[in-house]
């Protein structure tokens, strides 16, 4: 399997909103303060509600400290919410659940009304901030900068380790240049194995196979063998930046897990296509383009991640899709 070097990337990271940095810091403020009276106080807010004291204040100490670590978190995440948007994720969870949970509690009469009053500052109030920070941050990562290299840079700048690019290599023959899901997706596995199949009848149009992807080099080299296709050129793009630079974006829910996709999924499954660990983001969508003379001249977009292209009907296809 042959391998790409890909140009350096550009940022990783959009600048988030000033305003989603502030809300991180009074979260982690809010977090650090509450958590360390709760550490030190452990029964004074029990008094304040005239509730019966725990039999263990420690529990309640733990549960300090679980709430001020988590402020530590969040001044973290407040230097770059886009780049550590999983801490802001795993906080959005834990304010959503909380409320659920309480909600049962005073539904079976196990807790007083008051007690609610700790829902409202510690978890509602944060659900609208931290959700638009997490859409932002799910945005950004398919955000193509001022100075993102060109379509034609990216091609170029691809590179065999013989020294061909794309672009190059698209100069001798055209090439049919297939942009993969993860290889532990089910319909990444199933392309393979179209491809693996198909090839014969690609090639013999003049056309040639080169196959970019998201996973480790030498791993992908082996499951690429498995399907007969370890001699096609291979990319390695980790951080999606060809991806991006070509016009490939992640999925929405629908495109990933809509009605038709799941179907999709579960014919090609039991095909014998199977699922695999997840190498590379989940969300990114496929798409397969020809490349004639250092440029695109077709493209196929998934409509969603179940879309089956006709590999051989786009070599011959006189339009862009």
């Amino acid at each position: 399997m042959t391998s790409f070097a890909l140009p350096t990337p550009p940022p990783a990271s959009a600048a988030a909103p000033q305003w989603m940095r502030h809300v991180l810091r009074a979260a982690a403020v809010y977090n650090l303060l509450w958590g360390g009276f709760a550490v030190l106080f452990p029964r004074a807010l029990f008094d304040w509600l005239g509730m019966v004291q725990p039999n263990y204040p420690q529990f309640w100490q733990c549960i300090g400290m679980i709430v001020g670590v988590y402020g530590i978190g969040y001044a973290i995440a407040a230097s770059d919410p886009a780049r550590h948007w999983p801490i802001v994720l795993v906080g959005f969870l834990g304010k959503v659940a909380g409320p659920l949970g309480m909600v049962q509690a005073l539904w079976e009469g196990a807790l007083p009304w008051t007690f609610a009053l700790n829902c409202l500052t510690n978890d509602l109030v944060w659900w609208i901030p931290f959700a638009l920070i997490l859409r932002f941050a799910w945005q950004a990562q398919d955000s193509v900068p001022s100075d993102f290299p060109s379509e034609a840079e990216l091609l170029a700048g691809a590179r065999t380790v013989s020294g061909e690019s794309l672009a190059e290599l698209s100069h001798r023959s055209p090439l049919l240049v297939v942009f993969l899901r993860h290889a532990g997706c089910t319909f990444c596995r199933e392309a393979l194995a179209d491809l693996s199949q198909k090839r014969a009848q690609i090639e013999a149009g003049g056309t040639r196979l080169a196959l970019v992807h998201m996973g480790d080099p030498d791993e992908f080299a082996a499951f690429a063998a498995g399907y007969g296709l370890g001699d096609v050129p291979a990319i390695s793009d980790p951080q999606r930046i060809l991806y991006r630079g070509i016009g490939l974006r992640r999925g929405s829910f629908a495109q990933l897990l809509g009605p038709a996709v799941w179907w999709r999924g579960a014919r090609a499954f039991f095909a014998g296509h199977g699922v695999g660990a997840l190498k590379g983001d989940g969300a990114q969508m496929p798409g397969v383009f020809v490349l004639e003379k250092g440029r695109v001249v077709r493209r196929f977009l998934h409509r969603n991640a179940a879309e089956r292209p006709d590999y051989p009907g786009l070599c011959t296809l006189p339009h862009t899709r």
